[in-house]
Order: structure tokens, then sequence, then C-alpha cells
């Protein structure tokens, strides 16, 4: 099939899935749309809950594999809609709906792509797609649930929108519980241990702290303050203060020595939430990196989470759409930026998997 045909009918498809309500576990139907038009292709389908994958036809197990990820799960649709969110609508260039920049138009522009390569013979890579759930959430029954099945994977493509440009960095998060401790007692009396006063220097510390090295796409480690819990009521000491960090980490630290750093430097309990959400990054001089280099497209370092997060192996973050419109009201994609996106997916899978 031809990119242009390839287009027309994964457009269709994309229209199908905004129709189809796919919030982060209820994306069962999206997953029977995906293989049913993958099997409709005679291509062999494998699932596991609302994950849906494949491979290329001539999948040699002595060959390196990379992966074309991306999510067909959404976010729930928010109160600023003026137009129904599961009505795929094409105006002015433009298909609105729930989804379709976050990530339709990526998810099925990596669809296209593999179908592009699925058929061929004497590749250099084999290729594995996979349609994943539960990315908005950073669910467990996603795309983590599935890596075990997909056999070992040289590098991936995770479709985001990102204009086509390259996502070379990926921050992580960790989330931390930092507890003080504290006596209670009267506060009309000089008795007691104020727990809010002993978080305070460990507040001020994430305030000011500033981890010495810094990532060439993601600049500085950020840590964030962002929630305070602390008393009973007005007249009592409290004897325990909880407050959370969000802490954005890039690849110039694992997620270890930053929480190592912080559990030396602060007096409080420091709880990590999970430590699932690393940062990400590829190689510049990864084949992938040099053939969109080689394609006019410039790199940078992502401050969004994606599914990235999860995995240990270099992953580059491109798709089409903007990250802007992402979870916005009256979402959408332009349908040249799918065209395009198609287009420029084969030409750097063309530099890399073609003997």
């Amino acid at each position: 099939m031809t990119k242009s045909q390839l287009y027309l009918e994964v457009l269709d498809l994309l229209k199908q899935l905004i129709a189809i309500p796919s919030f982060s576990k209820e994306e069962d139907k999206t997953g029977d749309a995906i293989a049913s038009f993958l099997e409709a292709k005679g291509v062999e389908v494998y699932r596991k809950l609302n994950n849906v994958w494949a491979f290329n036809r001539h999948y040699n197990p002595e060959l390196p594999t990379l992966l074309l990820n991306s999510h067909h799960d959404t976010v729930k649709p928010n109160t600023g809609y003026t137009r129904d969110p599961f009505a795929a609508a094409v105006e002015d260039g433009k298909l609105f709906g729930l989804g379709s920049n976050d990530a339709g138009g990526c998810l099925v522009s990596l669809l296209a792509t593999f179908l592009y390569f699925h058929d061929l013979e004497n590749l250099r890579y084999n290729l594995v797609y996979a349609a994943t759930a539960e990315e908005e959430i950073s669910g467990k029954n996603g795309l983590e649930l599935i890596l075990p099945e997909l056999g070992e994977l040289e590098a991936a493509i995770v479709g985001e929108p990102t204009l086509m440009q390259l996502a070379v960095a990926e921050k992580g998060l960790l989330v931390l519980d930092c507890i003080a401790t504290g006596r209670s007692g009267h506060a009309a009396r000089e008795e007691g241990l104020n727990a809010i006063y002993e978080a305070l220097p460990d507040i001020q510390w994430f305030q000011i702290y500033r981890f010495p090295k810094e990532s060439e796409h993601l600049g500085p480690v950020k840590m964030s303050v962002t929630m305070v819990q602390a008393g009973t009521q007005h007249n009592v000491v409290p004897d325990r203060c909880q407050f959370t960090v969000d802490v954005r980490l890039t690849d110039a630290y694992t997620m270890e020595e930053v929480l190592a750093v912080i559990r030396q430097q602060v007096k409080a309990e420091v709880v990590p939430r999970s430590m699932r959400l690393k940062p990400s990054s590829i190689p510049m001089e990864h084949p992938l990196v040099q053939a969109g280099l080689e394609l006019g497209r410039h790199t940078y370092g992502s401050p969004t989470t994606s599914d990235q997060a999860i995995l240990s192996i270099p992953s580059l973050k491109l798709g089409p759409g903007d990250s802007a419109r992402s979870h916005m009201a009256d979402e959408f994609i332009y349908m040249n930026e799918i065209e395009e996106g198609i287009g420029l997916y084969i030409d750097i899978l063309e530099r890399v998997v073609k003997a």
C-alpha cells in the first residue's frame, strides 16, 4: 500500500476510535477496533487485557527489535468542551475529538508505518507495534504489563505529540511523602514540639537546593513542595506534619541517586510513592536520532511524562500533533499532521531498518 492509501485508512480508524469512549482502564472497545483493523490486514494479533500488539511478518529472532508504541486510552473530557468529545468532526483541516491529538494521531500514524514495513523481507531490525492502555494514569496494566511478551528490545519510538520533533530525553517523576514528627501539647503553654516548625527547614531546603549536575536537554532536577498537611485544631500543637514533594528528574541522575541525596539532607522521613517513572533518553548517535536529524528535525528535552518512563531501553518520543493541545477542551489534530507524520516515521525507519 502507498503512504496515501495508508493515511486514508488509518484516518478512518482514528475517527472510529474517537467515537468510542476509552478512558483509562476502560479501553476494551478501542482495543477491539485496533485488533480488528490489524486482523483485516492479515496481521497476526496478540492481546493481553486492553493491550494489542503485533510483529512484522518476517520476524527474525537473530535481529534486534524496535518497538513502535502509543496509547489508546484518554483522559475524561473537561468541563470546557463546547463540542461532543466523541464526535469526530472535521473542520478547516482539523479533526476534532477526545484523544485525537493525545495520542490518536500518533497511534494511527505508527500503525500505518508498521503496516508499510510489515511484509517486507531482509530488514535489519524486527518491528513490534504496541497499542497500549492506561498511559494517562501511569497504570501497571498497560505497556508495563506486556513488556515481557515483546522479547528483547533494542530501542523504541514512543508516539506522543511532539510536532514531529525529536524528544531525545524525558523527565521522570518522583513523588515523595515527607513526614516531620513532633510532640503534641497545649498551644497556650510552652509545651510540645511543633511538627510544622520541624518541617520548615526541610521545606526550605527543597526550595533552595540545586543538584550540581544538569542535563544537556532537560536542565536541572526540579523539586516543588506541593501539599502540606498538619494539625487537628487551633489549640493543639501538632505532632505530625506531612508534606508532599514533586520531583522532576533528569537523565543526569538515577532516581536512586536523587532519593539518596534527599534522605541525607532532610530530617523528615521520606517515603517515595513509586520508583517506576524514571527519566529516559536516547544517545544522540543512535541511528533513529541521526535519521531524524538528516531529515531536518531538531532535538529537545520533554518535561512531560509518558510510557517512556517504564522503558529501560533507549527511547525516542516522536509524533504528530502538539503537546500543548493535550487534555484541552475541544481537542483536535490537523489532518495534514497525521499525513506528514506517517511520511516522516517511514522516512526515518527506512534509513534505519532497511538493508
